[in-house]
């Protein structure tokens, strides 16, 4: 799950880290009497999406001259001016796509006299089984261009979740950002509120790009992106409610009301699967045939009759599927349980689509006959080559 970045700052704030000013904003007047509240003269007015580049980006409506999503804004005239632009407006970025993501949302704060910048963030590394926290001299927007151009600039530190936060990954990190003096105590003490942080919060992901210095000698977190365990939110109800579902794909919502792992890609082919391992090797046995899936989507094991139909709604509410192929291995999951819940939702959303379904493992016979006698152009296949070659075929007669 991603939150704003003013959601992120408000957490961080708790753990004693140093962040500017700021007042979030739904709307223009918000966002002027935000900045009334700040010490001014300067003040930043930025887009809150769920995507990095907002500096660079453009906005749809507002012509290729128009300034991006991060802006300076020197009185109050400029921060109802830039506001006004911004709010109901779509920024695209690197990370948006074309189609860009709407901002309905604002985030006003205070300007900093920046001195230098850095880059300093925190993941998980499935390679190690450590957090890695990754740290750069060269922080600002172009971060992605120095790890292509200049990997040696970029210093990786990971930490063993089991020893835990050491004084001696606050002097790497220090170190590797160049500080003396009282900054480099600033950085390492930074490094441990960080690392706590991310590990009470079941992070997945924090990044801080730009750390600054600013004139004055403090370090402040200018801009960071934080993203969490979904698995965890259940022991974090405070940041769960900070989710935002405006910034999410309709269909991934839905889907996740039922527990269901899906995620919307730009293919025609409509998937179902049971497991992920499955799920992957059906996506690319549909591309090995001509076609590309239109999203990845895992029942589960256990899955009941209402998870399939619901399942089965969602693949077939995207407008792009042509064709859907369900590909169901029965060892937990029975057979004839998908095969009820594929018959329950074909007819309640009156199927217009080709369909063919490949089952195999617990029941198959029973799911097999459950949809033979369903009165429903069902394709059956017999395995997993047969199935793509089917779906594949299918489509393009129905085109």
């Amino acid at each position: 799950m991603n939150i704003h970045e003013y959601q992120a700052k408000e957490l961080l704030a708790k753990y004693g880290i140093g962040i500017p000013a700021g007042h979030a904003a739904l709307t223009v007047e918000e966002a002027v009497a935000g900045a009334e509240k700040l010490p001014g003269p300067l003040y930043v007015v930025k887009a809150q999406i769920h995507a990095g580049g907002r500096g660079k980006g453009k906005f749809k409506e507002l012509g290729a001259d128009a300034k991006g999503g991060v802006r300076l804004a020197k009185s109050l005239d400029d921060v109802r001016k830039d506001a006004g632009e911004m709010l109901g407006n779509t920024l695209v970025t690197i990370q948006t796509g074309d189609a860009g993501k709407q901002v309905n949302r604002l985030y006003i704060t205070d300007g900093v006299d920046i001195a230098a910048e850095y880059y300093l963030s925190m993941l998980v590394d499935r390679k190690t089984g450590r957090v890695a926290m990754i740290v750069s001299t060269e922080g600002g927007m172009d971060i992605e261009q120095v790890a292509h151009d200049t990997p040696e600039r970029i210093t990786t530190i990971t930490i063993d979740p089991a020893q835990g936060f050491m004084p001696h990954h606050g002097r790497a990190v220090a170190f590797a950002l160049k500080l003396t003096g009282d900054l480099n105590k600033q950085a390492a003490k930074l490094a441990q509120q960080l690392y706590t942080a991310f590990m009470d919060l079941d992070c997945a992901m924090l990044e801080i790009n730009p750390l600054v210095e600013t004139k004055d000698g403090k370090l402040l977190v200018l801009d960071t992106k934080m993203s969490f365990d979904s698995n965890a939110l259940y022991r974090h109800p405070d940041v769960e409610a900070l989710r935002d579902e405006t910034e999410e794909d309709p269909m991934e919502v839905e889907a996740s009301k039922y527990d269901l792992a899906y995620i919307k890609l730009d293919g025609d082919i409509g998937c179902m699967v049971n497991g992920a391992g499955l799920a992957m090797a059906t996506m690319d046995i549909i591309k090995l045939n001509g076609m590309f899936p239109a999203n990845f989507l895992d029942v589960g094991g256990g899955a009941s009759k209402e998870k399939v139909t619901a399942a089965f709604k969602i693949i077939l509410s995207d407008p792009a599927v042509k064709g859907i192929l369900v590909n169901i291995f029965g060892g937990i999951m029975k057979c004839d349980i998908i095969a009820e819940g594929i018959v329950a939702a074909a007819k309640e959303v009156n199927l217009s689509v080709p369909l063919v379904v490949r089952l195999e493992g617990t029941n198959v016979q029973q799911g097999k006959d459950i949809l033979a006698n369903s009165g429903l152009p069902i394709v059956s296949a017999d395995n997993l080559g047969d199935a793509a070659e089917k779906i594949v075929a299918q489509v393009k007669q129905a085109a």
